[in-house]
């Protein structure tokens, strides 16, 4: 899955099924293996982060390649940006337990969210640094 740039899906992929395997398996044993307590509760949200971060990657490579911005997305980014759907789903499994999940809650955490992703991009975006000596292209002296 080359694109113009170059870059591909390859750097993604250990992480990407070492977080699918590991999410998903650990989610499949603490729902078979153990009794619902405390520690296996907070580890099912563990897990459940973990497996939701390696099944979103690749949809937030993609998305990122369809969809390019100013400055390219890098590999930090596309993490972060997978990072957070695990954790939006997650947040929203943990309140569906008190059951204070409603319409305005699943827009609220995930328009809070995606600002919070925008702001940090604009933050990314601002930082201007000087060019070093190797950017800059010599003067070709006439003649």
């Amino acid at each position: 899955m080359e694109n113009q740039s170059g870059s591909s899906f390859k750097p993604y992929i250990p992480s990407c099924l070492f977080l699918f395997i590991a999410g998903w398996g650990g989610v499949g044993w603490l729902v078979f293996s153990t009794l619902p307590s405390v520690w296996q509760r907070w580890g099912f949200f563990l897990l459940l982060t973990v497996a939701l971060t390696g099944t979103a990657l690749p949809f937030t490579y993609y998305l990122n390649l369809r969809f390019p911005s100013k400055p390219r997305a890098t590999q930090t980014i596309i993490l972060r940006q997978a990072i957070w759907l695990g954790v939006y789903i997650s947040t929203l499994a943990w309140l569906q337990l008190g059951g204070i999940v409603d319409m305005w809650t699943i827009l609220g955490l995930g328009l809070g969210l995606i600002t919070i992703e925008y702001l940090i991009r604009l933050r990314e975006r601002a930082r201007w640094q000087p060019p070093t000596i190797d950017e800059v292209t010599p003067l070709q002296p006439e003649g």
